[in-house]
């Protein structure tokens, strides 16, 4: 007797089934369709990004190996096209070899590269501290005090690996122009924080026993 009543569940749970399927066979076919079209972009995607990395990486490479012998407008042109395809490997590597070799020699265009990548590019976080800081590396030369502090703000006021060479950064900058109270309070802003990078604590040490000593 259990046994019949289980045959009848099971025919009946399959024709339940069945029913569903038919009822709503449309709509499933709409979802399954659905699945197929989303997984086949998905592998589509990744293989137009890979092959648009290798392209730019193909590019990049074929600059630097071609510099010397190149066209500088032609070369910067090409580098500004990578920076502006937002990658974060190799838009980063064509602005250090603008700078490097001297390719741009506006600062204002130069820092609105710097600004495409750390605005407008998907870099991790340490990455983009890192080029912040080079950012304000670069400004130091020419920037005023405001300028620049607003530049490093955003690694100044974090826990980042690359807070104390700001810190630094910010001190030799007042240091160079004399201002030894201002130099002297980033100084002590580095030998105070406890993350502070062990090469930038000597360098620091080194110059207020130097310089700063009475």
């Amino acid at each position: 007797m259990d046994e019949e009543i289980s045959i009848i569940d099971t025919k009946t749970r399959n024709e339940k089934i069945k029913n569903f399927f038919i009822n709503n066979k449309k709509y499933l076919i709409v979802i399954f369709s659905s699945i197929i079209l989303i997984i086949f972009a998905y592998f589509l995607l990744g293989e137009i990004q890979d092959k648009k990395i290798k392209s730019l990486a193909e590019k990049y490479n074929n600059i630097t190996i071609n510099f010397k012998n190149s066209n500088n407008t032609n070369i910067k042109n090409q580098l500004v096209e990578i920076i502006k395809e937002k990658n974060s490997t190799y838009s980063p590597l064509a602005l250090y070899f603008i700078i490097d070799n001297e390719i741009q020699t506006s600062n204002e265009e130069i820092n609105q590269y710097f600004d495409i990548i750390i605005n407008e590019t998907k870099i991790e976080k340490e990455i983009k501290n890192l080029i912040i800081y080079k950012k304000g590396l670069f400004n130091s030369e020419f920037e005023t005090e405001n300028n620049l502090i607003a530049i490093l703000k955003p690694v100044i006021n974090s826990d980042s690996v690359w807070k104390s060479h700001a810190l630094y950064l910010m001190a030799e900058y007042f240091f160079d122009k004399n201002q030894k109270q201002k130099a002297k309070e980033f100084y002590n802003q580095i030998l105070s924080y406890e993350k502070s990078n062990e090469k930038i604590i000597l360098v620091t040490q080194k110059r207020l026993r130097r310089d700063f000593s009475e």
